[in-house]
């Protein structure tokens, strides 16, 4: 009997959506923000920031997850790090967040993608490298890997981080 290749790939997506055993009491609810807030947030920081939009549904955003916090562990005292919730329900962030080890760094909750909208993206997942004071130096979408995180926050400590 042959298993046609729509079943086996299905099966492949909804095995790597895990989170369903996670434990999200400890993980508080992702505050709301408008585009307004967050830019101001990122304006009145004098670090440089990665900001990565996510959902807990996105399988790519599955695979670059442990980068982010491993990242996160090694820059974090000179880069903040911020993830944006898109299209996504709060139990669904909060297990992602608990799942992949994520509480290391602020996330917000942006159901309608207003926030990337303003920046200039698309889809999920993508990766923004923001200069000290809020200016956008860099985008990337789809799934980062380690060397080009590892170059856009080079490049934001040659521009202003400790």
């Amino acid at each position: 009997m042959r298993i046609p290749i729509v079943t086996v790939l299905l099966a492949l997506v909804v095995a790597a959506c895990g989170g369903a055993d996670v434990d999200i009491s400890g993980v508080p609810d992702l505050p709301s923000m408008d585009v307004a807030e967050f830019q101001a947030m990122l304006a009145d920081d004098p670090r440089p920031a990665v900001v990565n939009v996510w959902a807990s549904w996105c399988v790519p955003c599955r695979s670059e997850a442990p980068l982010l916090r491993a990242a996160n562990s090694e820059f974090g005292d000179r880069v903040r790090f911020i993830g944006v919730n898109v299209q996504d329900t709060q139990e669904g962030a909060k297990a992602f967040i608990a799942e992949f080890g994520l509480d290391g760094f602020p996330h917000v909750f942006d159901p309608d993608r207003r926030i990337p909208s303003e920046l200039g993206g698309i889809g999920v997942p993508i990766t923004y490298f923001v200069a000290p004071g809020g200016e956008l130096i860099d985008t990337h979408v789809g799934v980062i890997d380690e060397r080009t995180l590892a170059l856009g926050i080079d490049e934001l400590l040659r521009r202003g981080g400790s």
